[in-house]
C-alpha cells in the first residue's frame, strides 16, 4: 500500500498537537507519539493567516455519506541533528521509519496521527527489528486494529 500525499503531516501545528495531547511509547530506537486527528471545526492552523474572518471558516454542512468517510491514518517523522546525526543519517532514519509505516498502515486505525522520533540507535538495528517494534508497538496500542 502507497503512502500518500494525504498521510503527511505537515503542518507544525499538527506536530504540535500530537505532541501535547498525545500519548507516547517508548520503542528503544524511536518513540512513538498518537493522537486523534484534530477535528476540521476545531483545527486552529485552517484560519491561520489568511487574514479572513474567522466567519469564513464555519464548518460547512455536508451530505452524511461525506462525513462518515474517515480520514487515513497520518505520520509525520522527526529526525533531529543531535539526536540522529549529520544529513545522511537523517535521511537514512526517516526513510526506514516511513516504510516501516507504509508496510503496516493497516495496524493504525483511520483518524489517528503518528508521530515517529527517531533516536541515534535506529540506524544502528537491521530493519527488520525496527519492523518488529513498531509493529509491537501498534499492536499494544490499537489492540482492535491488529486483527
Amino acid at each position: 500500500m502507497r503512502f500518500r500525499a494525504e498521510q503527511h503531516l505537515r503542518r507544525q501545528l499538527d506536530f504540535q498537537h500530537v505532541r501535547t495531547h498525545g500519548r507516547r511509547s517508548d520503542c528503544g530506537a524511536f518513540m512513538l507519539w498518537y493522537c486523534r486527528q484534530c477535528p476540521p471545526e476545531q483545527n486552529p492552523s485552517v484560519a491561520v493567516n489568511t487574514g479572513l474572518p474567522q466567519e469564513a471558516f464555519a464548518p460547512v454542512k455536508t451530505p452524511i455519506s461525506a462525513t462518515s468517510k474517515t480520514t487515513p491514518a497520518r505520520l509525520g517523522v522527526v529526525a533531529s541533528r543531535s539526536a540522529v546525526g549529520n544529513s545522511p543519517q537523517r535521511a537514512r532514519a526517516k526513510r526506514r521509519l516511513r516504510e516501516v509505516f507504509r508496510a503496516h498502515q493497516k495496524l493504525v486505525p483511520p483518524g489517528y496521527d503518528l508521530l515517529l522520533v527517531a533516536r541515534s540507535s535506529l540506524n544502528r538495528l537491521e530493519y527488520f527489528e525496527v519492523e518488529r517494534r513498531f509493529v509491537d508497538a501498534c499492536r499494544k496500542i490499537f489492540p482492535s486494529a491488529s486483527a
